[in-house]
């Protein structure tokens, strides 16, 4: 692509919606679905954006779809900051309506987004159909330096970057285990037994974080026969019989054939923090989403301690 000199008049500032649109979808069909418009003037209007940029924001690929540049990188985070800017000045001057639309992008840890956060978020966006969230249940870290979310749900809270912070609440987890599996294998009356038995964990060297090493804290001798890096994939596994799991309350809740083992000793309490940049707080819709985040989780509470198998939701 030819390089050449930008100005600001050169620039067609409505460009920066369709090119923020397709980075976060990374498909130009899906993105000119969200905006009301069709395939090509999503593609003429991110063609039209490099042209005056005289850059390459986008790598484009069949498997892959639209992969930000570099550069394309860069751009998102200054179009973000333009995006926030606006939709504060339209909330300053304008009514609830333009305040209770935008989208809103959610990261949270993988078995707490999948089985909390998403059946709440449903809920949600049905009570504030102009508001769009991305729902990001990751097993790993998520930045928001990077701008990969605008809200995150984290097991640590962030050490610096300025961010808004708050414990959003305590969790607990358990040893669990199939009745099948207890039938088929030795007694367990005290944490002595459980040497004898097989576990379902973490891949130590592969956890993205120490929060997560849970068997090794707790029954350091134990070995684990089948190890994965996804919580999900235990949950399963041990749904299949194979082995003990340690998984939180409100994962295991989801399931009633996995029963609590040695529930008194066997079980650990771990903190969710929920956290986004300061400029983000000042938005209506994230403030929307952030009390009803903490609302929700509080109404939940018997259900993260496991004292309940039930998943409540807010009238």
């Amino acid at each position: 692509m030819q390089k050449n000199i930008t100005s600001l008049s050169a620039l067609n500032w409505d460009d920066l919606k369709f090119f923020l649109e397709v980075a976060r979808t990374r498909k130009a069909s899906t993105a000119a679905k969200r905006l009301g418009v069709d395939y090509t003037t999503v593609s003429r209007r991110i063609t039209s954006l490099e042209n005056g940029l005289g850059t390459l924001l986008f790598e484009k690929s069949r498997n892959t779809g639209f992969v930000l540049t570099a550069e394309g990188q860069r751009l998102l985070g200054y179009a973000e900051s333009i995006e926030s800017t606006l939709h504060m000045a339209c909330e300053q001057v304008s009514g609830t309506g333009v305040a209770l639309s935008g989208h809103v992008r959610m990261g949270c840890t993988e078995g707490f987004g999948s089985f909390f956060i998403t059946p709440q978020l449903s809920h949600f966006v049905n009570t504030y159909p102009a508001i769009t969230v991305d729902i990001l249940p990751l097993p790993h870290f998520i930045s928001l330096s990077k701008r990969e979310a605008d809200i995150v749900i984290a097991l640590e809270r962030p050490e610096h970057g300025p961010y808004v912070c708050c414990k959003l609440c305590d969790y607990r987890l358990q040893l669990y285990a199939t009745q099948g599996y207890l039938d088929r294998h030795a007694p367990i009356n005290g944490t002595a037994d459980l040497m004898q038995h097989q576990f379902i964990s973490y891949v130590d060297d592969l956890a993205f974080s120490s929060e997560l090493l849970y068997l090794a804290n707790l029954l350091p001798n134990a070995s684990a026969n089948l190890r994965s890096t996804s919580v999900i994939a235990q949950f399963v596994a041990a749904r299949q019989g194979l082995g003990m799991a340690i998984l939180p309350c409100f994962l295991a809740a989801q399931a009633p054939d996995l029963k609590p083992v040695l529930a008194q000793e066997v079980n650990v309490t771990r903190q969710f923090w929920m956290y986004c940049r300061e400029d983000l707080r000042k938005l209506k819709r994230i403030n929307l989403l952030w009390d009803y985040i903490r609302a929700v989780t509080e109404l939940n509470r018997p259900l993260l301690l496991g004292e309940t198998r039930d998943l409540r939701f807010t009238d």
